[in-house]
């Protein structure tokens, strides 16, 4: 067999050596894996919480301390070991979960359960235990029973969840009113004042409603550090109900009345997307080529950017009801307008003082918000 021009035998040693570290470092990290579920379940029997953040501070200055004896960066060993244990949360979490068993032996139906959180809801549920079915004009999702109308069901589940598109939603809950199910009603949605009516009416109707808001994305899988906020429209048993379904998870379990959510999540959901949809648009629109503006990029641009492309990537109808539907948004949005108006008249004017104050008060404003 001819060589290759670049063939290089003690290259090529080096390179098989590397390897077999790469194969002995994941060996080592499966090691480690196995130690930490059975860490996760030592916990669960003695009933204290997954997550110890007092430790994983100890696990990570024990990391810097061994890499800067062994002449490592220690900011990799930070990065390394925070890899690791959000891995290892993500394992404990989701062993915590099927081990609750909080659906065993009951029935979950997920109207909507095509669309990507419908989806994630019924992989959630089906971990808990639960026999779950979708109802979705869209199609079948994966491997759940599947029927195309949910006006075809029995509704003899013990919990139907709406994760249709908000408008779909709404309509689909005064329906679920006229047919009185025995299960707990609660939907997904993004905004809760659209629903009003329909939620009004299942609680009027008897039925144990109540009103969910994961605040994280479909492909979220790690619940710690995440938001589920829940909206009691006056059944309080169904709240319960629906809180316990996310009591052996480490997402923070919030409580909201309705006003109060709608309100706020104009500027978490409103205000974010809409400055990044500005943000996106003028770049779109400004002639510049992206690998060019790639090349000459800072670190504030390309921070922005990343979420930039998030944002872009999402549901743009579903956005647009985020934007259009919420009775609040319309203050969240004349913000936007008018700080975008000071900051470019400051600009104009040559108001340094203006502008530095902007900036002052922005700054007092963020070192209100706790670091994540």
């Amino acid at each position: 067999m001819e060589s290759r021009p670049n063939d290089d035998p003690a290259l090529d040693a080096l390179r098989a050596r590397l390897a077999a570290l790469d194969e002995e470092l994941l060996k080592l990290v499966a090691r480690r894996q196995a130690m930490v579920t059975e860490i996760g379940r030592t916990k669960a029997a003695a009933g204290r919480p997954t997550r110890d953040f007092a430790q994983e501070a100890e696990v990570i200055g024990r990391a810097r301390r061994a890499a800067a004896a062994q002449n490592v960066s220690a900011e990799l060993a930070e990065e390394l070991l925070l890899l690791l244990i959000r891995a290892s949360l993500t394992a404990q979490e989701r062993e915590r979960v099927q081990a609750g068993g909080e659906g065993e032996g009951q029935r979950a139906l997920v109207i909507g359960g095509a669309g990507k959180m419908g989806r994630w809801m019924a992989r959630f549920l089906a971990s808990q235990g639960y026999a779950v079915a979708v109802a979705d004009p869209a199609g079948p999702a994966g491997e759940f029973p599947f029927v195309d109308d949910w006006r075809r069901s029995p509704l003899d589940h013990d919990l139907i969840v709406v994760a249709a598109p908000l408008r779909a939603s709404g309509a689909i809950l005064e329906e679920l009113a006229a047919r009185r199910p025995r299960g707990v009603v609660f939907d997904i949605g993004s905004l809760k004042t659209p629903l009003r009516p329909g939620l009004q009416a299942l609680a009027d109707a008897g039925v144990k409603v109540t009103s969910v808001h994961p605040m994280f994305g479909p492909d979220t899988e790690l619940l710690s550090g995440r938001h589920v906020i829940f909206v009691d429209v006056g059944v309080p048993e169904a709240t319960r109900r629906a809180k316990e379904l996310f009591a052996s998870t480490m997402a923070a379990r919030v409580e909201m009345d309705l006003e109060s959510h709608d309100r706020l999540v104009a500027y978490i959901l409103g205000l974010s997307h809409a400055l990044n949809i500005a943000f996106f648009t003028a770049l779109a629109e400004s002639g510049e080529a992206a690998p060019k503006l790639a090349q000459l990029s800072s670190t504030t641009f390309d921070a922005q950017l990343e979420v930039a492309r998030r944002v872009a990537a999402e549901n743009p109808h579903l956005y647009f009801e985020i934007q259009s539907l919420n009775e609040y948004g319309g203050a969240a949005l004349g913000a936007l307008g008018e700080a975008v108006d000071r900051l470019r008249a400051a600009v104009r004017a040559g108001d340094e003082p203006a502008f530095a104050a902007m900036m002052r008060r922005g700054e007092e404003y963020l070192r209100s918000v706790p670091r994540r």
